[in-house]
């Protein structure tokens, strides 16, 4: 019962509402990779010999498989060890081949709201000499066309832009920001990390030059990610020492790994028009829930155009440290990313709110095994907290 909740002695019973975080193995991921921890042990890259003809065939056919889930040709994906190493090749690799097709560095372009794998790469690219705009977005999260219009200048050679944010779950109008791009023969890259199996997306016509992919953020295995390169993108390798992936990627590629990221995909894509269908409503029913009780309770981000799983709010009247502390032995959530290391949210703070309404936010995240008895404890739990911080305040 919802009125015993706080009560609970068994701290491993803890709400769940962490999931932009990272995800669980789904049972039958685990299963797909069992064969290919031990039975099928070979190195892919050794082809001499029958145990890695048999790795090989099996990433060529997960590649496969990955790439036509992805609506790419195959030939264009790249596996890396997650999201952050697809965006450090996508963007130092890019950036330094372009600066030495020009022969001077150029001008790069993202937003202050993006994840800091993109933009601490960017960051390190203006000590070698490259010029870096940071976009504020609008107050709801979202990046106008017309933005990026004004941000455009003579040497702009690269934009990174996310498809839908890891904090405040907004997605941004990719498909017109990758049309202005091409328009002005700019190359553009996305951190699709929170959107592959979330989304209904066609990424082959959306236009994207660059797209990074991480394996555990739709119930895969940590360690796995891809990139997405188009064949006219000139990138330079990160790391050098063997041939793997096209000389971009060198070292053993994780079979099991691999096997376990293309079975993660297709079950995400199996079902997900009903499983967004259903996290939408219990997503609309957390925030009307809380609404009820906390009426004051300030939206972080697009509501409309925003990933159904995800809600972002910001609590007044509150000190983020008590609200923290209080919450994490009942339900497990975040104030930012899973990399923030403790800081306020530099997404939040990029939207307008101050370093006290930073802190005093929660970001939830809903799982596939979220069920609504999971939301009304939730809605419980939190408006418990909050009440009780502002009476003893």
């Amino acid at each position: 019962m919802a009125s015993n909740f706080l009560n609970r002695p068994d701290p491993s019973s803890l709400l769940e509402f962490d999931y932009q975080a990272t995800t669980p193995c789904s049972p039958e991921v685990i299963d797909a990779m069992a064969p290919y921890w031990y039975e099928v042990w070979g190195n892919p890259s050794s082809r001499q010999n029958r145990p890695g003809l048999k790795a090989s065939a099996a990433i060529n056919l997960a590649r496969e498989q990955l790439a036509s889930f992805l609506r790419v040709d195959s030939k264009k994906l790249i596996f890396t060890s997650g999201a952050t190493e697809a965006n450090n090749l996508a963007l130092l690799g890019h950036a330094r081949a372009k600066a030495i097709e020009l022969g001077s560095p150029g001008h790069l372009i993202t937003v202050g709201t993006e994840h800091h794998a993109v933009l601490d790469p960017l960051r390190y690219l203006q000590k070698e000499g490259f010029r870096l705009t940071e976009l504020n977005p609008r107050s709801d999260g979202l990046l106008s066309s017309e933005q990026l219009a004004e941000a455009f200048q003579e040497d702009t050679i690269l934009v990174s832009v996310m498809i839908a944010n890891n904090e405040i779950g907004v997605v941004q109008p990719i498909a017109q920001l990758a049309d202005l791009c091409k328009s002005r023969g700019v190359t553009i890259h996305s951190d699709a990390a929170q959107a592959f199996g979330f989304l209904p997306l066609d990424f082959d016509s959306l236009g994207l030059d660059l797209i990074s992919f991480s394996g555990h953020k739709l119930y895969g295995p940590k360690g796995i990610g891809a990139l997405v390169v188009d064949s006219q993108v000139p990138l330079l390798p990160l790391q050098w020492g063997g041939g793997q992936e096209n000389g971009l990627r060198p070292g053993t590629i994780p079979v099991p790994l691999v096997i376990g990221f293309a079975k993660a995909a297709e079950l995400a894509l199996k079902d997900l028009t009903e499983r967004q269908k259903r996290l939408l409503s219990f997503r609309t029913q957390l925030w009307e829930g809380l609404l009820e009780h906390l009426p004051d309770l300030i939206l972080n981000g697009s509501f409309e155009q925003r990933l159904a799983h995800n809600l972002n709010f910001t609590i007044p009247g509150v000190c983020g440290s008590s609200l923290h502390r209080a919450i994490r032995s009942i339900l497990t959530c975040s104030s930012g990313s899973a990399c923030s290391n403790g800081e306020p949210s530099h997404v939040l703070m990029a939207l307008g709110r101050n370093r006290k309404e930073a802190e005093a936010s929660l970001r939830l995240s809903l799982g596939k095994t979220t069920t609504l008895e999971d939301v009304n404890d939730a809605i419980f739990a939190i408006v418990k907290v909050v009440k009780s911080l502002r009476e003893s305040d």
